[in-house]
């Protein structure tokens, strides 16, 4: 017959068998697994491993030179089973991919590559360079590493990683080195440089998982997070004194999002609403007057989400409220302005255009300044 295989599958004699197409349930079965690796969900990974078992097993990777011929096996032996995979989607989501793996929760590489993505919103919100972004935590063996830097291959992803334990690491290197995919080790250099800094080796433990100790820090967190819930908006004005941080402004300067998410961080933290005609608690004044910070916004972002709050609330455009007016919501701001001036000492800091992430960070900065005598005089200063 030459050595040439024919386009269909037939019956050559004895030593050529019949291949039998895959059966319609196979094909079901690797598409589902396709979908929900692309979808960040987790996989049956018990079930899976039984059904790799027959044809390859590619839980073992040698950290020695023969680990790029292994991998290249396994590649091989799974070639078949990606191109159906191809072949019978469809299914590569519009945009590029970008996936975040971690043997912890994720939260690293997740907040890493949104920072970085900041720097092209230019190009993201108008839709010029689409980005699809799937995070995978959890990843502690390196089967599942594996199937995942596979499926990354196939969609053409790049893969960001934080893996503290260097053999998963370097099988994360190794094995993107031979599928063709672009990869960073996320948390590899700043580890190193701070092992090279204090002289000592890294742990190499994960962290963030379920399996680490409930640690002092964790408990501060919860009851943080316990007190700022009970103090939204200016409820229980006699435990002000309690609270690290306070926050003072108007209706929707995002006082309450901002106080969770500081509370999240460890901070117990209490928000005071300004309203005119609506005296502020003596409280208020009575106690470290370092610790409170004022919010204000531009009128006319202020207006649109009032307006969008309104409507949230079931209120239509023939229902009027002084609470979305312009007029009203000026007033208000200048209210705000005058209570911030006769108390120069809380800093004002401009919410208008900044994401929660940044306007807690010029606050915290503000406040570990001020606790460790830094700079700060006292006037009030717009941030």
């Amino acid at each position: 017959m030459g050595g040439e295989s024919p386009p269909e599958p037939v019956v050559q004699g004895p030593n050529h068998p019949v291949r039998t197409p895959p059966r319609l349930a196979d094909r079901l079965s690797r598409w589902s697994r396709a979908r929900t690796i692309r979808s960040g969900r987790r996989l049956d990974w018990p079930a899976l491993r039984n059904k790799t078992n027959q044809s390859s097993n590619p839980s073992s990777l040698p950290s020695t030179s023969s680990s790029s011929s292994k991998l290249a096996e396994i590649s091989q032996s799974s070639s078949e089973e990606d191109s159906e995979e191809e072949d019978s989607g469809g299914m590569t989501a519009e945009g590029k991919a970008i996936y975040m793996v971690s043997d912890g929760t994720g939260w690293t590489a997740e907040h890493s590559v949104n920072a970085a993505l900041g720097q092209f919103e230019y190009c993201l919100v108008d839709h010029g360079c689409p980005v699809n972004t799937h995070v995978f935590s959890g990843v502690e063996d390196t089967e599942r590493l594996m199937e995942i830097i596979k499926q990354a291959a196939r969609e053409g992803a790049l893969l960001l990683y934080t893996l503290v334990d260097p053999s998963m690491a370097e099988a994360a290197k190794q094995a993107c080195h031979v599928w063709g995919v672009p990869s960073t080790d996320i948390l590899r250099p700043t580890t190193e440089a701070i092992a090279a800094h204090l002289g000592v080796a890294p742990s190499g433990i994960p962290r963030g998982g379920r399996k680490g100790p409930l640690t002092e820090d964790y408990f501060k967190r919860i009851e943080a997070i316990d007190f700022t819930i009970k103090q939204d908006d200016g409820a229980l004005p006699q435990n002000l004194s309690r609270a690290s941080i306070v926050l003072v402004g108007v209706s929707r300067t995002g006082k309450t999002p901002l106080s969770i998410y500081l509370a999240q961080k460890g901070y117990k933290v209490a928000n005071v609403p300004i309203v005119m005609g609506v005296e502020l608690p003596k409280k208020l004044f009575e106690i470290d007057q370092e610790k409170i910070f004022g919010l204000t916004i531009n009128p006319v972002v202020l207006q649109t989400i009032r307006k969008a709050r309104a409507k949230s609330l079931g209120f239509g455009n023939d229902v009027r409220s002084n609470y979305s007016e312009m007029d009203y919501v000026r007033e208000e701001l200048e209210h705000a302005n005058k209570i911030f001036s006769r108390n120069p000492v809380w800093p004002v800091i401009e919410v208008t255009g900044k994401a929660i992430e940044e306007t807690a960070a010029v606050l915290v900065r503000i406040y570990h300044d001020r606790k460790n005598k830094c700079f700060l005089p006292r006037i009030s200063k717009r941030y």
